[in-house]
């Protein structure tokens, strides 16, 4: 997605060799028309595939997982990081450390918005290691729901976390893969 692509090159700033800070576009303010045309894309990709829920983790995948449901005219169902006094207190949990946060957190979906007849995709806004997906993918599977896809905006490729999700026979849709940060330079993946 070469829209996405000029963005980072002209918004993201590179804290490390690991670490890309997209904070204006994507994790701290979000850009509408560039949210939205994300959300089209994922849509387009998986049309075809009868999704009936949208499903993503708080919060920075909320925003493109809103356009993308909004595409495909179904719910959007995000998965709560921080247990409060109103929670469901059966809902389905998995605790996963955080690779910018440096925490361990338990990422919770109410069982009440995902059913076994559901055909999930699930969109987030960036992947490296891949932790907080592969908890969302336990949760998704253990509800019985069918994961059709995991739609991600940005795929750090030298990290193992879209690999990861991949081995699982899991099909994964990037709009733009990154494969090194080396040397203070953003390089894509074709």
């Amino acid at each position: 997605m070469e829209v996405l692509k000029k963005r980072i090159l002209n918004e993201g700033v590179i804290a490390s060799d690991q670490v890309l800070k997209l904070d204006g576009l994507l994790n701290h303010q979000v850009d509408p028309e560039l949210t939205m045309e994300m959300g089209r894309e994922f849509a387009a990709r998986f049309r075809e595939d009868k999704i009936t829920r949208v499903v993503t983790v708080e919060s920075s995948g909320i925003a493109i997982g809103f356009a993308t449901a909004l595409e495909l005219g179904v719910p959007l169902v995000f998965a709560r990081r921080k247990k409060t006094l109103l929670a469901d207190p059966d809902a389905l949990c998995e605790r996963v450390p955080s690779f910018t946060k440096g925490i361990v957190t338990d990422i919770m979906l109410s069982r009440q918005f995902i059913h076994e007849h559901d055909r999930v995709l699930f969109i987030d806004d960036i992947i490296a290691n891949g932790d907080a997906a592969r908890g969302m993918v336990k949760i998704i599977q253990r509800s019985g729901a069918e994961l059709i896809g995991f739609g991600v905006a940005v795929e750090k490729m030298f990290q193992a976390g879209a690999r990861t999700i991949r081995e699982q026979g899991i099909r994964v849709e990037s709009l733009v893969k990154i494969s090194s940060l080396a040397d203070g330079k953003i390089e894509f993946a074709e």
